[in-house]
């Protein structure tokens, strides 16, 4: 990717204003980028936060247009927030882990400017990740929404279960009593999917898992269709509130008789991973795996 290093010259700076954090990393990494011969550029609210003064753009999706390199600051909710407001730009994001957990969030921000010399150096690699859709009537009104992660279909408040049909392109699948309905995509199989016992699903893999949150009977477990399925959802649950959830963040109400659609987005946020890093050496990280070792 040295060729692609080359071409790096405006490097845009976003982080979560909730991280304080971030502010102290904001300004390491401006003086950092500045001292490498590249332009600093970041979003309103975060120029806000470190006070910076040059290169200022509205925000993320204005920034994505006009950067060659997006540097997120914060966790994961951070990255999935970004991904959504930049989806479809080709511009690479490397996510800089402030605290949490962070399987998005490639680089620890104590290892900063180590990383960056890494991606002067052109040591890396992009990995293109498709985000996921969801589209319908919610309370009568269209719905066009997209998630990295996942969506979930779950209840407001009620200890009552609420009741799903699901059908896989047109095709009759079951219909669910659980707490909620996860239906992830490769990236969101390590977020909510894994805690409801869905399998950990490798980011290439062209699949979306359908997790079950708490079903009433055992036997119902995680079901894993193609990417290009379309994953069909209609509340059937009389006098229970329940919504729909973008990634954990953007809610959406629903009603009885209201059918979503879930499957692939035509739309794809490109990631940045450093040389030598991998999503396996991740998991062994983050989820503290360990075994006795093989010997051949």
């Amino acid at each position: 990717m040295k060729k692609l290093a080359h071409k790096i010259e405006r490097v845009g700076l976003i982080a979560n204003p909730d991280k304080p954090l971030c502010r102290s990393v904001l300004q390491t990494a401006a003086r950092l980028i500045s001292d490498g011969g590249r332009q600093v550029m970041a979003d309103e609210a975060s120029a806000r936060m470190a006070h910076l003064k040059t290169g200022v753009v509205r925000d993320a999706s204005a920034l994505a247009r006009q950067a060659d390199l997006l540097l997120v600051f914060g966790g994961d909710g951070t990255m999935l927030r970004v991904a959504r407001d930049v989806a479809g730009a080709d511009t690479p994001i490397l996510g800089i882990n402030i605290g949490g957990l962070g399987f998005l969030t490639a680089v620890p921000s104590s290892q900063l400017q180590a990383a960056l010399r890494m991606v002067w150096a052109g040591e890396f690699e992009l990995e293109s990740r498709h985000l996921i859709c969801a589209t319908g009537k919610a309370q009568g009104v269209n719905i066009d929404q997209v998630a990295l992660n996942d969506f979930v279909i779950g209840r407001i408040a009620a200890s009552r279960m609420i009741e799903l049909e699901v059908r896989v392109d047109g095709l009759e699948l079951t219909c669910y009593r659980c707490d909620g309905l996860i239906v992830s995509s490769p990236t969101g199989s390590t977020a909510y999917s894994l805690s409801a016992g869905g399998a950990v699903v490798c980011p290439n893999a062209e699949v979306l898992t359908i997790t079950p949150i708490c079903p009433h009977t055992l036997s119902n477990r995680s079901v894993v269709v193609s990417l290009d399925s379309r994953v069909q959802v209609k509340a059937i649950s009389h006098r229970l509130e329940m919504t729909l959830t973008a990634d954990g963040q953007v809610q959406t109400s629903l009603c009885v008789g209201d059918e979503i659609t879930i499957g692939r987005s035509s739309r794809a946020v490109s990631l940045m991973h450093l040389a030598g890093s991998s999503f396996f050496a991740t998991l062994r990280q983050k989820l503290n795996w360990s075994g006795s070792s093989l010997h051949l």
